[in-house]
């Protein structure tokens, strides 16, 4: 698939419009390839992807249901039932995340969080370009301390997203308007007085 084609045609799909099969294992060292080929101010690679599949989807459920749950006692059981079931929505679970050096002597932090962010949006071009469905979600679980802590990361990591890949589901998305709104683009002559 062509670069263009491959930007352009993305769409967010639905879990619920996924299925059976994940990515392989050649399918997935292709989008993590993609991935690693993310601008990277200084080759830091700041970013890792905890891969969650098969009975480990449950496991991730149940944690964020309890980290959501000791977090906020008040929350509503149908939401920590919805959130305890999401990560069942679809065959592979991609929690990407995004491995800070808040002291490095030439590289901010965002320009890392940036290089992480580009990270997270090629594997998802790969994954659609290798005919795999995608959605990046973030969400209470993402923002969660104690989804953070039962992932095992570090005090400089953060979540980024929480992406769910499968196969797509028979039938058509929604067409999306790709066009940029003219009040977002200016062209810039020097600076205000």
């Amino acid at each position: 698939m062509d670069a263009l084609e491959a930007i352009l045609g993305r769409r967010t799909v639905p879990p619920a419009r996924m299925r059976e099969p994940a990515p392989d294992a050649a399918a997935l060292a292709r989008m993590l390839e993609a991935a690693a080929a993310a601008p990277d101010h200084g080759r830091l690679r700041p970013w890792r992807f905890l891969l969650v599949e098969g009975e480990a989807r449950r496991e991730l459920g149940e944690l964020f249901a309890r980290a959501l749950a000791a977090e906020r006692p008040d929350l509503d059981p149908a939401e920590l039932a919805r959130q305890r079931e999401a990560p069942l929505r679809a065959p592979l679970i991609v929690v990407a995340v995004a491995s800070l050096d808040p002291h490095h002597p030439k590289i901010p932090e965002i320009e890392q969080l940036a290089a992480a962010a580009a990270a997270v949006q090629n594997l998802l071009l790969a994954a659609h370009a290798l005919g795999f469905a995608g959605k990046w979600a973030t969400g209470r679980p993402a923002y969660s301390e104690g989804v953070r802590r039962g992932l095992g990361l570090g005090p400089h990591e953060r979540i980024l997203g929480i992406l769910y890949l499968g196969s797509p589901a028979p039938g058509e998305l929604p067409a999306v308007d790709r066009a940029m709104p003219a009040d977002r683009v200016i062209r810039w002559t020097g600076p205000f007085a």
